[in-house]
């Protein structure tokens, strides 16, 4: 069997006086497609906290294990060039008066922007160039990303993260401030990475993020996994009406999953 991307054991983590995860367990296999839902307050943020290492469980190993192709220790500057994450914050960081070539280019520095002592070669030139056409900015290149819209600044983001061909894309909240016509289109660019093999981690409370290709739904409640497993099962009006504490309707629409 192959390593696992991601593998919580018993994993609680405290925000302050209290759990933001509580004895969560959990393991995500390298190329799946899976989405993490749940209210504000559940606990997404945390997680996505732990996986990049700004937080970390109160116990540690073996008692509690958050490990990463299957180490439980990195190096941060290692474990970035291995998942291309994108958050809001990364994004309202990278609205900068810098081109979105540019700013494409610093994500093999880890910066934002390029500097005097970052070489930039020509694969790299090619690499950025690539991911600029897949991610359909190619006619943005030279433009500023502070004179962007926030779906076309998201697309950049993505770019500056897919550099280091990373094994999957984390999307922390994608579709937060984006347009209608934004979302689409960014969903679309989704389905299009998920296509071509790159694994998807998508964390969101917009059921409509959810895009066809992802299988697998995990639901957090007050910092602990309430459901996970294949998301016909999982995103029923039962589960989700217990899950965001609202009576609603759902409803399947050309592989999409809407509430209302």
């Amino acid at each position: 069997m192959s390593t696992p991307l991601l593998e919580l054991r018993n994993v609680t983590i405290f925000r302050g006086a209290r759990p933001g995860l509580e004895d969560v367990s959990l393991s995500i296999a390298l190329g799946e497609h899976v989405a993490m839902l749940g209210p504000n307050g559940s606990g997404k943020s945390t997680f996505i906290q732990a996986v990049t290492r700004e937080l970390y469980p109160r116990y540690p190993p073996p008692a509690c294990e958050v490990r990463i192709l299957g180490r439980d220790t990195w190096n941060v500057f290692d474990l970035r060039p291995l998942l291309g994450i994108v958050t809001n914050d990364l994004a309202a960081q990278c609205t900068q008066p810098y081109p979105v070539r540019e700013t494409v280019l610093s994500g093999f520095f880890s910066s934002i922007g390029i500097w005097p002592n970052h070489h930039v070669t020509a694969a790299m030139e090619e690499r950025a160039a690539e991911l600029m056409d897949l991610l359909e900015i190619t006619h943005l290149a030279e433009r500023p990303m502070s004179e962007m819209s926030s779906g076309e600044v998201r697309r950049a983001v993505i770019a500056r993260a897919l550099v280091h061909d990373p094994k999957a894309l984390v999307l922390d909240e994608p579709s937060n401030s984006l347009d209608l016509r934004a979302q689409t289109e960014l969903r679309e660019i989704t389905r299009k990475l998920a296509q071509a093999g790159l694994g998807i981690l998508l964390v969101t409370h917009h059921l409509p993020d959810i895009i066809p290709e992802i299988d697998r739904v995990i639901c957090l409640r007050g910092g602990r996994v309430y459901r996970d497993g294949p998301k016909r099962e999982v995103l029923t009006e039962t589960n989700l009406r217990e899950l965001f504490g609202v009576p609603l309707r759902v409803e399947q629409r050309d592989g999409y999953y809407v509430a209302w």
